[in-house]
């Protein structure tokens, strides 16, 4: 049987959790979803949270909400899921790209810099950087060089719950205004679909429950005409249905508890896959100093100068050998939309050489040493020869 790249961690208390919420008059969203957000903010340290529907809807919400649109530009990394890119231009804004870090496979600073020094008279109003794999990005630098310009900064912590940086939640946004999180079922908790905003910016989040709501409010003190009664509501800007169910939230609630339990179980997992790996011809993920991973991927690079087989062929094998690996990620620069917009091979060497050799291994919670020792004996006879 395949042992896939990864799988949610589901018990019969979660199950139970959507089972109450199917006994209750509350189907889509009602209270479960604020106890949710009330339980992901406590938990990040961050004073405000906004559940939505998936990680895209936060992307797109948090760009909104900071005022993107035509004529402004948003950078992020290359090596990143398209839809960290995609948002930006279902706002009306356009997309860039700051090579990544050839160690942690997130933005590099040093590329950043050297980037905003050459666009100093067109700066990006946004720079989006990605925790990779759930390694925060170097953010003490990045946001120092985004303020020093009046630049805002989001990050995309859709990998990263449960992380670190600098011994701080990842996800407190101490250094940006604003971070999502996904809770897509792949991710290290679920709610199947959904995702989160969180930010500490009073003004972010009365915006943010708005648009998530067809930009709707029932708060007097918001109302532009007198309330005739108590079932007026005023429309004060075009919003989106984004709104996350009850449903969700309850699976996503009741997996909050076993956050820690998860991401303890990656780390393990990850500890055992450096042990066993250090001895092959690759590169295995490297962990800077200021970070905690949550472990969402566990990536390998092939050191393809020094064994006799492609990229393909080394993915083909594991794959035949019941391996369900994956590759995170093809570089977004790189994809028929984007290449139509002008980006183009050779843009972002660093995301590209990154994609020229990775391989990402089964990672999740309910990975057993069985089946992680499988893999080992898998990858180490695809790369004996």
């Amino acid at each position: 049987m395949m042992i896939p790249y990864a799988r949610p961690s589901l018990t019969a208390e979660d199950i139970q959790a959507v089972v109450e919420v199917l006994r209750t008059d509350w189907l889509t969203q009602g209270p479960v979803h604020e106890r949710f957000e009330e339980a992901v903010a406590k938990y990040t340290g961050v004073r405000y949270a906004v559940s939505v529907s998936s990680g895209t809807a936060a992307l797109h919400l948090i760009y909104l909400a900071l005022g993107a649109g035509p004529g402004k530009t948003i950078w992020t990394s290359p090596n990143s899921f398209v839809a960290t890119a995609n948002a930006a231009y279902y706002c009306g804004a356009r997309a860039d790209f700051v090579d990544i870090d050839p160690r942690t496979y997130n933005l590099s600073p040093d590329t950043l810099a050297r980037k905003l020094k050459a666009n100093e008279k067109e700066p990006p109003f946004l720079i989006v950087p990605v925790h990779f794999a759930g390694q925060s990005c170097a953010m003490e630098e990045i946001t120092r060089l985004a303020g020093s310009r009046g630049i805002m900064v989001v990050e995309d912590a859709s990998h990263a719950v449960g992380g670190a940086y600098q011994n701080k939640p990842i996800g407190c946004c101490r250094w940006s205004d604003a971070a999502v999180l996904s809770f897509h079922a792949v991710k290290i908790i679920t709610s199947g679909e959904g995702g989160m905003i969180l930010t500490n910016r009073a003004d972010l989040y009365e915006k943010l429950i708005r648009l998530r709501s067809h930009g709707i409010t029932r708060k007097p003190e918001l109302f532009q005409n007198p309330s005739p009664g108590p079932w007026y509501y005023e429309q004060l800007e075009l919003g989106y249905n984004y709104r996350l169910t009850d449903i969700q939230a309850a699976l996503g609630l009741n997996q909050c508890k076993r956050l820690d339990e998860f991401v303890v179980r990656r780390r393990e997992i990850a500890q055992n896959y450096d042990d066993a790996f250090v001895d092959l011809p690759l590169t295995r993920p490297w962990q800077a100093p200021f970070s905690k991973s949550s472990w969402h991927l566990y990536v390998i690079r092939l050191a393809l100068e020094s064994i006799r087989k492609t990229h393909l062929q080394v993915f083909e094998e594991l794959r035949k050998a019941e391996i369900g690996v994956n590759l995170h990620y093809l570089p977004i620069h790189l994809q028929p939309f984007y290449r139509n917009l002008g980006f183009g091979p050779g843009d972002f060497p660093e995301a590209e050489a990154h994609a020229a050799g990775a391989i990402s291994l089964p990672m999740f919670s309910g990975l057993t040493f069985a089946e992680q020792d499988q893999v080992i004996r898998a990858v180490r006879m695809a790369l004996s020869v």
